[in-house]
């Protein structure tokens, strides 16, 4: 028995329970660090909501925190890139978005309470809103980075050159 031979503990090709396993570069890249503020501060309001006098907003946090655990498990396990047939910044985006304008609404409402948990609530979810509307720039920069002038094909170019029609021009000239 030589050292030479050492047995492959687990075969790269499986993926197994190694799917499960988070991307360490995600954890501390700046999507990975805005999802968690998201999961804690939505988790936060929603404590605070549930120890005031308005649960009845307790719904909206909820539904933000799982929705943005969610998103974090999809990005930190990267199945995010197995979804090839969904278009899932896009659907991060909106997230965001209505995330960001509900938390608004609400903490408009909570910080007009005479109440000290309420006030929290609101504070934490004006928070909130900064953090949804700097992912949503950040998501929607990423999504028109896509729609650059240069790298738009001319079809129109590609189509007069391939069928030999002449540029006609409606000018003036006379």
């Amino acid at each position: 028995m030589g050292d030479s031979e050492s047995p492959d503990p687990a075969p790269s090709s499986s993926p197994g329970l190694s799917a499960l396993i988070p991307d360490k570069s995600f954890l501390t890249s700046r999507k990975g660090l805005l999802l968690a503020a998201e999961v804690v501060l939505s988790f936060i309001i929603f404590i605070c909501y549930l120890a005031s006098s308005s649960a009845s907003f307790m719904a909206a946090p909820l539904i933000e925190f799982l929705l943005a655990l969610c998103a974090y498990y999809v990005y930190v396990t990267k199945y995010i890139d197995r979804f090839s047939s969904f278009h899932c910044p896009l659907i991060d985006f909106l997230r965001c978005v209505t995330a960001a304008v509900i938390f608004f609404a609400i903490s408009i409402y909570a910080v007009t309470k005479s109440e000290a948990a309420s006030k929290t609530a609101g504070v934490f979810g004006f928070v909130a809103t900064v953090v949804f509307a700097f992912d949503f720039y950040y998501i929607f920069n990423k999504l028109t980075g896509f729609l650059n002038p240069q790298n738009l094909p001319t079809h129109t170019a590609t189509i007069k050159k391939s069928t030999g029609e002449e540029d006609v021009s409606d000018s003036d000239s006379d």
